[in-house]
């Protein structure tokens, strides 16, 4: 085995030139991956269907320096699946990364939450994910060079929570699922497939959590109580885990949840 990248460990993390897809890319996870992919010099395509924010993520990611594609289209069908991919090769020859960073959460207690949300939580989380798995897979088989495939799961894939989340934690163990026999699948090609699991990260969704009054407080107190490192995640403790997934550093990583839970899930 050759030693070379002795001489420069950190080559291992270069993406510089990369085609990287980028779904639900105006939201929190997906606006922050591919501004870390842009920042660390891959070309970006981005996928959502909030044509005004995708503007807004485009313009930033250009700020970076990269050259950016834009599809107002969301993974909620095969046709938009193929077209989003198709999109990347006419822009820039190639796809070699996707981050599926789509999805959605409806909370509710099983015995009042309608049927059509829960099966509204699978299509956004589950089925989205497989559909673009399978598109942006075509390509890179086709193009016989391997590629990166990154899915957004969750520590409640892992672990239930009682507070009304039957749909989001089977549609996360959904997702481990086909992370997992997609790995095996595709190992022999050269693509991995691996998927972030984070717990709660700062997001406008979240922010709240993060303030001084007393149901912030309250609530955050009882969850830290179970994160080891004693705090809530940061858009930082995802990027690193990003990027190790996107780069040639996690060629031997394939059909893996790599948990940002600050340890949530070890306990």
């Amino acid at each position: 085995m050759s030693e070379d990248f002795l001489k420069n460990p950190l080559s291992l993390f270069d993406i510089k030139g990369k085609v990287a897809i980028v779904t639900g890319a105006s939201g929190a996870f997906g606006a922050l991956s591919a501004k870390v992919l842009a920042g660390a010099g891959a070309n970006v395509v981005l996928a959502a269907g909030r044509a005004d924010e995708l503007k807004k993520v485009a313009g930033e990611c250009e700020a970076l320096g990269a050259k950016v594609a834009s599809v107002a289209l969301r993974p909620g069908s095969e046709a938009n699946c193929d077209k989003i991919v198709a999109a990347a090769v006419e822009k820039f020859g190639r796809v070699d990364i996707l981050v599926v960073a789509s999805g959605q959460n409806k909370v509710s207690k099983i015995v009042e939450q309608p049927a059509a949300d829960f099966l509204d939580v699978m299509d956004s989380n589950v089925t989205q994910s497989w559909l673009m798995a399978r598109s942006a897979g075509r390509q890179m088989l086709k193009q016989g060079q391997g590629g990166k495939v990154i899915l957004m799961s969750s520590a409640r894939g892992l672990l239930g929570h009682p507070a009304g989340y039957t749909a989001y934690c089977a549609s996360k163990a959904a997702v481990d699922g086909i992370t997992k026999a997609l790995g095996c699948e595709w190992g022999p090609t050269g693509i991995t497939v691996n998927a972030i699991g984070p717990t709660v990260f700062r997001s406008p969704l979240t922010e709240w959590m993060f303030g001084e009054d007393d149901r912030a407080k309250t609530v955050r107190a009882a969850f830290l109580s179970r994160v080891p490192k004693g705090r809530l995640g940061e858009p930082s403790d995802l990027a690193g885990p990003l990027l190790f997934l996107a780069s040639k550093a996690s060629d031997f990583y394939t059909g893996h949840i790599l948990y940002a839970d600050g340890g949530y899930t070890a306990g």
